[in-house]
């Protein structure tokens, strides 16, 4: 006695198994090209030139002795200027996400009667980022990664290496 092949448990083991993969292959093409990754850095290149244009501007901000302590304990940003003399008119502060471009954000700010500059978030800033401090002139640049939120001050250095 003949059984349908429809009947017999072992021809939907051996059918269900690639058909699986089908289905498993589709749904990841179709997740990967509605949903595409953006880069950090569109082109390479030019990163890769400016690298020594940024080390000569850390190793500047070095020579200055320019230091300074962040803090940011829930909405408030707090930079102080630490080890120099020299009071600044305007900073600026980029902030980049390690992941996600669209996170990325840049303040301008201008010290208050202490000298220290202060932004107040609309929203708490969380997890890791990477921040550049410069100069208004833009002569000098500290790059810096740094967890958020932070309750103590943390001291910013211009380091070459971190440059890079």
């Amino acid at each position: 006695m003949k059984t349908s092949w429809y009947r017999e448990p072992w021809a939907w083991l051996v059918f269900i198994l690639p058909f699986t993969a089908v289905v498993a292959g589709i749904t990841t093409y179709i997740i990967a090209n509605t949903d595409p990754d953006s880069l950090v850095v569109g082109d390479y290149y030019k990163t890769g030139k400016a690298i020594n244009l940024q080390v000569a501007k850390v190793k500047q901000a070095q020579k200055l002795g320019m230091k300074f302590a962040l803090k940011l304990p829930k909405k408030e940003l707090v930079i102080k200027p630490t080890g120099i003399e020299k009071t600044f008119s305007l900073l600026n502060i980029h902030f980049v996400h390690p992941t996600l471009e669209e996170k990325d954000f840049t303040l301008s700010l201008t010290p208050d009667g202490n000298g220290y500059f202060r932004h107040t978030f609309d929203k708490e800033v969380s997890g890791k980022w990477k921040i550049t401090l410069s100069s208004f002139e833009n002569n000098w640049k500290i790059h810096e990664t740094i967890s958020l939120p932070q309750e103590n001050y943390i001291d910013i250095v211009p380091d070459p290496i971190k440059a890079q």
